[in-house]
């Protein structure tokens, strides 16, 4: 009954609004949860059929099930885009999933490094090994542009523009930005691009990715994870720490410095700026020490 709908959904995003393949595969699966709870439930009529009261009652299913707020955010999400092509489509005249609430999202702060706690992070690489040259330009550049992991390691030798003192990068839903890249993050890209990366035995498909394994293919997500969980490890910081964890640092630390929040949200590729702005909550004791060293009458 659904299955016509589904694939029409699927062209729809692929072609109308060009989202990425994950992004398509991700919608999908959204859609595939509700056509089983309706299945589920004895609900045997198309998209038309369903009224507000059938998607309540899947949304508290999905929460009864222990999924995330920000979860069960994004898979309502998904039903919501699902149904606004509906209409677009003339399948269905009014579109249920208006009065649709989504659930109440706790802001979580995430963890940040000082930047003298990144330095000594840094300053554990070994830089004997050839991989340890690598690692620093991949940590120097981590930093210097706040960029995700996907981005780090999807980045390519084509996107560098290091003597303009940029790169270009391919972030969420393909979109594209440039970002300034700091002189020390130049500098070590370019001892690992001219004295490592070229002395490598890179495969077939992978010549433009700047950040290679020693295989020579592209570097994975979960080895970046790998090695900045031994790197903290070997420069004793206690911290839950990720790659996110160095582009939070990167935002907190220019926000803190008193950068405009519209020139961060450019720089970090947030849709949104309420994104950016959890940054200007994240350091509390830096905003009181602000206070107490220019505020005549504030006191600690």
């Amino acid at each position: 009954m659904w299955e016509p709908y589904k694939r029409g959904f699927k062209a729809y995003l692929q072609l109308e609004k060009s989202l990425a393949d994950h992004t398509v595969a991700a919608y999908g699966r959204d859609l595939e949860h509700l056509t089983r709870y309706l299945e589920e439930a004895g609900m045997v009529g198309g998209p038309n059929t369903i009224r507000l009261q059938h998607l309540q009652a899947f949304a508290r299913q999905v929460a009864e099930l222990g999924m995330s707020a920000s979860s069960q955010s994004r898979m309502l999400s998904g039903i919501r885009t699902f149904y606004k092509y509906c209409v677009i489509e003339g399948i269905v005249k009014e579109d249920p999933t208006l009065l649709l609430e989504t659930p109440k999202q706790k802001r979580a702060l995430p963890d940040i490094l000082s930047f003298e706690e990144i330095e000594q992070l840094i300053q554990s690489i070994d830089l004997s090994k050839p991989e340890g040259t690598r690692n620093k330009a991949m940590l120097e550049t981590l930093y210097s542009c706040g960029l995700r992991v996907s981005e780090l390691i999807g980045l390519r030798l084509s996107q560098l523009y290091l003597d303009l003192g940029f790169i270009r990068v391919i972030g969420k839903g393909d979109k594209e930005r440039l970002i300034p890249i700091g002189s020390s993050a130049i500098k070590y890209l370019e001892i690992y691009r001219d004295t490592v990366r070229c002395h490598l035995t890179i495969q077939k498909g992978q010549e433009d990715f700047v950040f290679l394994n020693k295989r020579g293919k592209q570097l994975s997500r979960v080895m970046v994870f790998y090695i900045i969980k031994a790197l903290a490890q070997a420069a004793g910081i206690q911290k839950t720490i990720s790659p996110h964890t160095f582009r939070h640092s990167f935002a907190t630390h220019l926000i803190e410095g008193g950068a405009d929040l519209r020139a961060v949200q450019e720089m970090l590729g947030h849709a949104s700026i309420t994104t950016t702005e959890i940054y200007t909550h994240l350091d509390r004791q830096f905003l009181r020490d602000t206070l107490s060293k220019f505020h005549p009458a504030f006191t600690l």
